[in-house]
């Protein structure tokens, strides 16, 4: 009789692991299924996450084709050989510095062109040749007086309507109405380029030279010189008041409402358009303390109001990044809190802090509507000499050639916003090469 219990048990058993194992087989059928839909998920995931950045990449890489496609001719200019004779008898009858410099330039075109008579015609062969070819002339006698009473080779710049012809941006199959060189002036065009007078050559008038109404004559150092001063400004200023401001709020300041309502406030203050910075700026600095206006000086005090949430920010979380073993450590071995601060976490917090004041400062530096509400706006031909000179920036001075007519200033909009890149593209590797140099991980 125990013999057939026992059996009867271990059928049981038997049917029992049996059951819990076909159960188990189940959950784990289950489970396989719901980690081979996870896995399958994730890699969906990480697909549409590689599709973001290559369409991202894409799209940045077309924005750089294009701007670059219309920027890199203005790195060249159109010159015309003129044989030009300093005639001693107009150069002398006022200062070297006020002579008329245009006449002897007409001279010449007349020279080369004698079958030119009429006004009308005359004026239209005056007109292939860069109102700024005088200028030349006089800077060439001042630096050499002994030319006077010679006849001298002298590439002067073309007009910007011939520069754009010569670059292929004017279409010589147009009837004469719908461009802006007529059939006589490419006539004299193609003499040119026949006896080996017309040549395109590196435009080292777009680097060296101020604002101006030819195109031809405008360059970008004047707004260059404005935007380092202004940001010279913007960095004596906004990076020892950041960084003492983060270190008073976050090592120093007591936790209470009026702290939190700073920080709430600073925190605020980072996502304020710029251009409310540039009516404060306008109220504040022009209209009540009556600083010059359009000069780097106003510029720099405007966008430090503006970068200064940005560094503060950053350098808050560059000290909350500093292990708490540090400043117990320091204090452990008698440091007072001011030498705890000082010699130890503010040298580990550094390289954060710096970061965030770069990328700050190349924001600062591709800002316009701040810069327009306090005159920056203004037509400036002279290069800066100080940080009240009247001035503009490279971003406004971009938004001004931007609302020209003429051809010649959409090459060089786009290479002003080539030039801009190169800088904010620069600042922002070595804000990522100042991190991974100094950074230290715990």
């Amino acid at each position: 009789m125990w013999c057939a219990n026992i059996v009867s048990s271990m059928n049981n058993t038997n049917t029992v692991k049996s059951k819990s194992f076909k159960k188990n087989e189940r959950t784990l059928d289950i489970v396989n299924r719901g980690l081979a839909r996870r896995y399958r998920a994730e890699k969906r995931f990480r697909f549409y996450g590689l599709l973001a950045i290559a369409v991202s990449l894409i799209f940045l890489c077309l924005l750089f084709i294009s701007i670059g496609a219309k920027g890199y001719s203005a790195l060249f200019q159109t010159f015309i050989k003129l044989d030009v004779f300093f005639d001693p008898e107009i150069l002398r009858q006022e200062s070297l510095a006020t002579a008329n410099y245009q006449g002897l330039v007409k001279k010449t075109l007349r020279d080369m062109f004698p079958d030119v008579k009429g006004r009308r015609d005359k004026r239209m062969l005056y007109g292939l040749v860069s109102s700024g070819a005088s200028f030349q002339l006089r800077d060439m006698v001042l630096k050499q007086p002994d030319v006077i009473g010679r006849t001298q080779a002298v590439w002067i710049p073309a007009d910007d309507d011939v520069d754009m012809l010569i670059k292929g941006h004017i279409d010589r199959e147009v009837e004469e109405g719908g461009r802006r060189l007529k059939d006589k002036q490419l006539v004299w065009i193609d003499q040119w380029s026949a006896e080996n007078r017309i040549e395109k050559k590196f435009n080292k008038t777009f680097f060296t030279t101020g604002d101006s109404r030819e195109p031809e004559s405008a360059g970008i150092w004047g707004a260059t010189v404005g935007s380092i001063f202004t940001l010279l400004i913007t960095l004596m200023l906004s990076f020892p008041i950041g960084v003492a401001t983060a270190v008073y709020l976050e090592e120093f300041a007591p936790k209470n409402r009026w702290t939190d309502l700073i920080e709430v406030n600073i925190n605020n203050l980072a996502a304020v358009p710029s251009i409310v910075f540039g009516l404060l700026g306008l109220a504040v600095f022009l209209n009540f303390f009556g600083l010059p206006r359009s000069a780097p000086l106003v510029g720099g005090l405007v966008l430090t109001l503006m970068t200064l949430p940005t560094i503060i920010i950053a350098s808050r979380s560059a000290l909350k990044s500093v292990p708490p073993s540090i400043r117990e450590a320091a204090l452990g071995v008698g440091a007072s809190k001011m030498q705890m601060v000082a010699h130890h976490v503010l040298p580990l917090a550094i390289p954060g802090m710096l970061t965030g004041t770069i990328i700050g400062m190349a924001r600062a530096l591709g800002e316009t509507a701040p810069l327009l509400m306090i005159g920056m706006v203004a037509f400036i031909v002279d290069i800066p000499a100080g940080f009240t000179d009247p001035s503009t920036a490279l971003p406004v001075q971009i938004f001004l050639w931007a609302d020209s007519p003429e051809r010649a200033f959409v090459e060089r909009t786009s290479a002003a916003i080539l030039v801009l890149l190169a800088f904010l593209i620069t600042m922002n590797a070595a804000a990522v090469i100042l991190r991974r140099k100094f950074e230290r991980r715990w």
